[in-house]
């Protein structure tokens, strides 16, 4: 499980570096546990690779700030586990539910868990993810979604995809465009 810490502190770092975020934004992860280990997507609940997981990336996302927000499965409708602090800063209405390992997933009732003040939301819009496992962290990214190649192409046995968020582009071909935002 120290491999899968060590792929997922590399990936998020990379990925931070690249997305360019700001002390306040939220940080998605969506995972299957089982996929790490190597099983079918939600076939192997698996708590050691959701603490390994969690072990690479939260004290990288706390040290600057930054909100992690960990999508449960979709026995939840890929509903969301965040500080409350968060839900209240992007003006989001909490749910009742609280995620496990059947229903949630393991990373989901990990963090649950280990935050503070958890709360679980419908949904979120964030400014950046980690797909581990291809659990579909796309309906809780914000639009619009930019793919971000990192090194690090696998945690463990589930394919890894990253991605930033930009704001959309409007008024054609005679606009401008703020670079800082790309």
């Amino acid at each position: 499980m120290q491999d899968v810490t060590l792929a997922a502190r590399t990936a998020l770092l990379e990925l931070l570096e690249k997305a360019n975020l700001k002390k306040g934004s939220l940080f998605l992860v969506g995972c299957s546990t089982s996929e790490i280990a190597g099983h079918k997507i939600g076939s192997f609940t698996n708590t050691e690779a959701a603490e390994a997981l969690w072990d690479g990336i939260y004290p990288e996302l706390s040290a600057r700030g930054i909100f992690l927000a960990a999508q449960c499965c979709e026995h939840l409708n890929r509903a969301v586990v965040l500080e409350a602090e968060a839900a209240e800063k992007f003006g989001l209405t909490p749910v009742n539910v609280v995620p496990v390992l059947k229903a949630g997933g393991a990373f989901a009732a990990l963090t649950y868990q280990r935050l503070k003040e958890p709360v679980v939301v419908e949904s979120v819009r964030a400014a950046a993810g980690m797909d581990v496992g291809d659990v579909l962290i796309g309906m809780n990214l914000a639009a619009v979604a930019v793919p971000v190649r990192v090194s690090v192409k696998s945690i463990g046995q589930a394919h890894l995809v990253c991605a930033r968020t930009r704001p959309k582009y409007i008024g054609g071909p005679r606009a401008q465009y703020d670079e800082r935002l790309l």
